[in-house]
């Protein structure tokens, strides 16, 4: 039976990596000849970036309540499928325009919302005890995946540009993945005994073993109205939104922002090869510290590391300063991440879990589409991306504090 559930586990990571054309770094791979191709020019494509990404965040919720409504291998297998074929029709434009932008949408409303949360809902719904394990090697599995992705489409792109890059990943989709999750993809009901695969179930014994949000054991069942009530959504929904903030405008404009504290380019390639490097080992250490530590203590933890990481790129002069923050990001941002991924079905329950996730994932998706054009406004009026560093170093802080004195949500009645 453990062997079933971390089966379901690689598909769900396969799932993530389908997402692939509907996120900023797959659309990243393929801008500038997509732009010089389609005579689009570049503040326009940013704007229309922009909403198509504020629209397809309203498809988390339904794509959840969808999951939990009808499950998850013929929605999920379905969504794959038609997300490849937006990606083909997408390879065809000959203009930017209407249609363009019914692309771009429908690629961020299938791909970033819609997939990523049956992804996640897939690992919740297989791994609700003691989480952390999986979420570890799934979070591993999703960085090692995307890596190999980003090299082979790149190496496609510059080869045969970025029409044959697209419908390769179309074919992939429609004649790979659709079919693997139709033929493979399961629902953990249908097995005896499943809430118990792969791992055990936490003794009730244990101080604070019924206590999701300190434990890590597995809460009550919570309703989406439930879990919206509470506070512990909102603080960790608000962690993993300020996160995405950070990460998809410092990840756009991370060059330039290295730039001013005067490093070349060859610099900026090292960082993000550090930065993931250690994202890698915050996954597998957060995964091995989930039930070991409580979530509260965790986020703390990452968003207190994080914010002295954003805090001190101000002031890096050297490249062996520049290390310090590289550390700090990288790892603290892998611990984060898992923490988004775990923390749903450990405290919330898993019977209403795409619904829960849908509505985290959306809050999400929006903070990584506001995130970029925060970055060009600070720049653009202050010539620095200083203060915005400062400001946001500050926001991740006061929100690790406000976790300190994070209580469990009630049992809901």
């Amino acid at each position: 039976m453990g062997r079933v559930a971390w089966v379901q586990l690689v598909i769900a990571a396969g799932l993530m990596l389908a997402t692939l054309p509907g996120r900023t770094q797959g659309l990243g791979l393929v801008t500038e000849s997509l732009l010089k191709d389609l005579r689009i020019e570049r503040t326009h494509f940013a704007n229309l970036n922009l909403w198509a990404t504020l629209i397809g965040a309203g498809f988390c919720f339904p794509a959840g309540w969808a999951l939990d409504r009808w499950g998850l291998r013929w929605l999920t297998g379905v969504t794959t499928g038609l997300l490849g074929l937006v990606v083909w029709q997408f390879s065809g434009l000959v203009a930017g325009g209407a249609f363009f932008f019914a692309c771009l949408l429908a690629t961020r409303a299938l791909g970033q919302s819609a997939l990523s949360v049956a992804s996640l809902t897939a690992v919740g719904k297989w791994f609700p005890h003691r989480v952390g394990r999986a979420m570890g090697v799934y979070s591993v599995l999703i960085s090692v995946f995307f890596a190999v992705a980003f090299v082979a489409v790149g190496a496609s792109v510059r080869r045969d540009g970025w029409r044959t890059a697209w419908r390769q990943l179309a074919v992939a989709e429609v004649g790979v993945m659709a079919p693997l999750v139709l033929l493979c993809l399961r629902e953990p009901g249908r097995f005896p005994g499943a809430g118990q695969l792969a791992e055990s179930a936490p003794d009730p014994s244990t101080p604070g073993a019924k206590d999701g949000a300190d434990s890590g054991g597995v809460a009550a069942d919570f309703s989406l109205s439930q879990a919206l009530g509470t506070r512990a959504f909102w603080l960790f929904a608000a962690v993993a939104a300020v996160f995405n903030l950070v990460s998809s405008g410092l990840g756009l404009f991370n060059e330039a922002v290295l730039a001013e504290r005067g490093f070349e380019a060859p610099v900026f390639h090292l960082f993000l090869g550090v930065t993931t490097l250690l994202s890698l080992v915050g996954q597998l250490a957060c995964g091995w510290l989930i039930g070991r530590w409580s979530f509260p203590a965790l986020t703390v933890a990452s968003a207190g590391l994080y914010a002295a990481g954003l805090a001190l790129i101000p002031f890096v002069h050297t490249q062996a300063q520049l290390w310090v923050p590289a550390v700090l990001l990288g790892g603290a941002g892998g611990m984060i991440i898992v923490i988004f991924f775990s923390v749903w079905s450990a405290v919330f329950g898993r019977r209403h879990l795409g619904r829960i996730q849908g509505a985290a994932q959306m809050l999400t998706v929006v903070a990584s589409a506001v995130g970029p054009v925060l970055f060009a406004w600070c720049f653009e009026r202050t010539h620095s991306y200083a203060p915005l560093l400062l400001g946001l170093a500050g926001a991740v802080l006061a929100l690790a504090l406000a976790t300190l004195t994070m209580r469990a949500p009630a049992v809901p009645t």
